[in-house]
């Protein structure tokens, strides 16, 4: 899958990844159609951090949720 497209089915397969990686509880409150295809370098940048790590800490989880709700439709 080429990520480096800026394309609503790419958002999709990372917010899911996202979601996946950090365990969401709440995940399902969190949608793919919820983030504008303008802040798509900011979630790629977002998912290649995530997924570069092969463990996330309390308070990066946190970071991360945090960043995720700056990058959604307001």
């Amino acid at each position: 899958m080429d990520l480096t497209q800026a394309t609503a089915a790419n958002m999709e397969y990372m917010v899911e990844a996202i979601k996946t990686k950090l365990r969401m509880a709440s995940g399902a409150a969190m949608q793919a159609s919820g983030f504008p295809l303008e802040k798509y370098e900011d979630l790629y940048d977002l998912y290649e951090m995530i997924t570069g790590k092969e463990h996330l800490s309390i308070s990066e989880v946190e970071a991360v949720a945090s960043e995720l709700g700056k990058l959604r439709k307001s």
